[in-house]
């Protein structure tokens, strides 16, 4: 069977004075939190694909999503509809590697060679920090 490749969920948002902004997702039973909305959306995701990787992982049945006009709110909530693009999720839990030919001029070859450059260390963590990966 086909694994789905994105999942919809919403998520409620609750704001207080002076607290991060709260993430619940009802149909997960599940929580994160953030200090501005978008950080807030960025942890929903990070969850929802958590969540949803586990469940997938462990055979279990994946609910269905709650329609965003049927979740009930409070007057300090508001509701969110998160996304999820689990190919990006189960690759980052693959941990092979795959190699890639790269180019680059040959005067820069040589000075990292002269140094002992790790050039597979040094792509990966230029990649990193570009993906904003940590």
């Amino acid at each position: 069977m086909k694994k789905v490749e994105r999942y919809f969920y919403p998520a409620v948002f609750t704001y207080e004075p002076n607290q991060e902004i709260a993430i619940t997702f009802p149909d997960l039973d599940c929580a994160t939190s953030g200090v501005n909305d978008d950080d807030a959306l960025l942890s929903a995701r990070e969850l929802l694909g958590c969540v949803i990787f586990g469940l997938e992982e462990d055979g279990e049945p994946i609910p269905a999503p709650t329609a965003l006009a049927d979740v009930k709110l409070e007057s300090n909530e508001r509701v969110v509809l998160v996304d999820v693009y689990m190919p990006s999720v189960r690759l980052a839990h693959v941990n092979r590697s795959v190699n890639r030919t790269v180019t680059l001029p040959a005067w820069l070859n040589a000075a990292a060679l002269e140094r002992n450059i790790n050039f597979s260390q040094v792509l990966q963590d230029a990649l990193k920090t570009q993906l904003h990966l940590g």
